[in-house]
Formats: structure tokens, C-alpha cells, sequence
């Protein structure tokens, strides 16, 4: 005979309790990420938006989602979960600047196998940063507690982000031509990218994430890996309202050889010289003995912006925003090459890494 107790969703491993406590906990968090349009108050069906109150007149809206992959899990290796949830924001609101789209609201996702109320509250308290940070309003989310679909401890994030550009002010890359310059703008780390293969790298090294990194003295190889995604919006948006720039590529996964060439027209071409990369790339590029094409097409490598821009906005661009020329735009194939002298990026002979778009 099967057990006739009654049974509850606790007893399923579902707590609505628990629910209840994060979203109380969160609410002053989207409370303080509130601006013109929203009141980024929780608790309704859905979150509302006003473009007039933003001061927009004739808005196309920009949407983008993305999760953090698997950096979430040295994240949960280490404890440490309060910078995860301002890479969710920077992945999808960088995406939305690259459109010339202001952000201006975000939703997240958290799912789990059972809500870890302090967990939970640090990954939001991230989110509410990043939104901050990046001037949008945190207006909704959802909070999922599947027991049986994770292990204990992992959970999984998603964001999505709505921007807006006045009609025509949009940017599309066609404007895009033989001669124009690319500008690189640092990234602050590996941002939220290639971390499949940075994981096997500690994993073949058998790397103590709580030992000093060795490509950065005074914090932990965990600290310096999970440095949070940089976020852009503020600095570019004035060059992009004043149309001072052509284009932009956020530098995600696939590298300068994929994503460069996603906003140029056709018949351009990206040319690149490699930079020199930082310390913490040069450690990955040496203990994973990665060849220098397949840096180029699975890191940022330093660059987690590219900005394509006529020479004459070139000086006052680079002043203003510390950044640095990087390449050209020609005329050819639609696509890029990565070019390095003898030395660079490991290599003992000058190499080109290319991709036709």
C-alpha cells in the first residue's frame, strides 16, 4: 500500500517560505536601482516601463540575454557570490551599447536545486550593482528551486536586458569604411568568457583556487578569475549620442576574429594587431600551452571593447577613455586577421589568425 501522509511542497524540497524571505530581503536592492521610467518596486506579474519618462521620443527598443557560464562554477568553488550577478548585467547591457542602445531595465533568472537564502541574496545583490552601474532598473525576476535538477550548492543564472536608441540613431556599421580606426578599450579580466577552458587549466595544474595567483600578487587565483565583467554603458554613451563613433564589438566569446567582424559591412575587413596581453592571459597562454589563433578566437585577451571610428575622432576618444589603437579597417573579405610579430603570444615566429565572416 503507498504511504497515504499528506504531503506539502516542502516536502518535495520546494519552500515557499524561503521564497518569500529572498524576495523581501531583494526588494530594497531593486528599490535603490530605480530611474526615470521605473520604480523598480517587486512583487507584481510584471515590471512596467515608461520611454516618455526616460526622455525618449521615438525609441526602437534593443533586447539581450545572457547567462555568466561556467564562471559561476569557481564562483561556487569559492564561496564567493557577489560579483557573479554584475557579470550577468555587463554581458547583456554591453551588448545593448553596441547597438548605440541605452539600457534601461533588467530581469534575472535564478534557478537552484534548493534556495540558499544567503546565496541567493549576495547573486541579486550583484545584479542590483551591476544595474546600477550601468544606469538600468532592476524591475523583475524569477526564482527557481527545482529539486533533482541541480547538485547541491550549483545554480544557474540568465538576464535579460531592454535598451533604447532614438530612430536613427541606432548603430549598424554601415557607415563603416576603408581607413577607420579601431580603438581597443581594456577589459578588467577574462570577464565572463572561456571559462570551460581556464577550468580545465586549473584542473590539469591541479591549482589551489584559495593559493595567491601567480599573475597577480596579493589576492587569490579565485579573486583574480572572478574579477566581474567590466561595464561600458556610462563612458561610451556620450560618444555614440555625439556620433562619434561608426561601431562597436563587445569582445565575448569567439575573440576579436568573431566578433569584430559581426558589425562591419560587407567588403570590410578587420586588421589587428595583437597587443601585448596582460598578466593573467599570459599565464593561461603558457600553462595551457594555448597557440596564439586559438587565443585570438576564445579570450578577450585584454580588449573587451572594440570601437571602430573615423582617424579624425581618434586622439580625442583615446584621451578621454584611456583606450588605445589596435587595428585598421580595409577593404577586402568581410572578416579579421589577428597579426603578431616573432615573440607575441608565445609564438617564435610572426603568425596571422584569420576569420571569414
Amino acid at each position: 500500500m503507498p504511504d497515504k501522509t499528506p504531503l506539502t511542497y516542502a516536502d518535495a524540497g520546494v519552500s515557499i517560505a524561503a521564497g518569500n524571505a529572498l524576495v523581501k530581503r531583494i526588494a530594497p536592492l531593486a528599490r535603490a536601482t530605480a530611474r526615470p521610467g521605473a520604480d523598480a518596486e517587486l512583487g507584481g506579474f510584471g515590471g512596467f516601463f515608461d520611454p516618455r519618462a526616460a526622455g525618449y521620443k521615438d525609441p526602437l527598443l534593443v533586447a539581450a540575454n545572457d547567462g555568466v557560464g561556467t564562471k559561476l562554477k569557481l564562483a561556487i568553488d569559492t564561496g564567493k557570490h557577489d560579483t557573479v550577478g554584475i557579470d550577468l548585467v555587463a554581458m547583456c547591457v554591453n551588448d545593448l551599447i553596441v547597438q548605440g542602445a541605452e539600457p534601461l531595465f533588467f530581469l534575472d533568472y535564478f534557478a537552484s536545486g534548493k534556495l540558499e537564502l544567503e546565496v541567493a541574496t549576495a547573486v541579486v545583490a550583484g545584479i542590483a550593482e551591476g544595474c546600477r552601474i550601468a544606469g538600468c532598473a532592476l524591475i523583475g525576476g524569477e526564482t527557481a528551486e527545482m529539486p533533482g535538477m541541480y547538485a547541491p550548492g550549483d545554480y544557474d543564472l540568465a538576464g535579460f536586458a531592454v535598451g533604447a536608441v532614438e530612430r536613427g540613431e541606432q548603430l549598424t556599421g554601415d557607415g563603416v569604411a576603408d581607413g577607420d580606426v579601431l580603438i581597443g578599450i581594456d577589459a578588467s579580466g577574462a570577464h565572463s568568457n572561456g571559462f570551460s577552458l581556464i577550468r580545465r587549466i586549473i584542473a590539469r595544474h591541479n591549482s589551489d583556487l584559495s593559493a595567491p595567483a601567480p599573475f597577480a600578487p596579493g589576492i587569490t587565483l579565485g579573486e583574480a578569475l572572478l574579477v566581474p565583467t567590466r561595464i561600458y554603458v556610462r563612458e561610451l554613451l556620450p560618444f555614440v549620442r555625439a556620433g562619434k563613433v561608426k561601431a562597436m564589438a563587445h569582445i565575448t566569446g569567439g575573440g576579436f576574429l568573431e566578433n569584430i567582424p559581426r558589425v562591419l559591412p560587407k567588403g570590410m575587413r578587420a586588421i589587428v594587431e595583437a597587443p601585448t596581453l596582460p598578466p593573467l592571459f599570459d599565464w593561461l597562454r603558457s600553462a595551457g600551452d594555448i597557440a596564439a589563433g586559438e587565443m585570438a578566437r576564445t579570450f578577450n585577451c585584454g580588449t573587451g571593447m572594440v570601437l571602430v571610428v573615423a582617424e579624425k575622432e581618434v586622439n580625442a576618444i583615446i584621451q578621454t577613455l584611456s583606450a588605445r589603437v589596435i587595428g585598421r579597417v580595409v577593404a577586402g573579405v568581410k572578416g579579421c586577421d589577428v597579426t603578431g610579430i616573432a615573440g607575441s603570444w608565445g609564438s617564435e615566429a610572426a603568425w596571422t589568425a584569420s576569420h571569414d565572416a
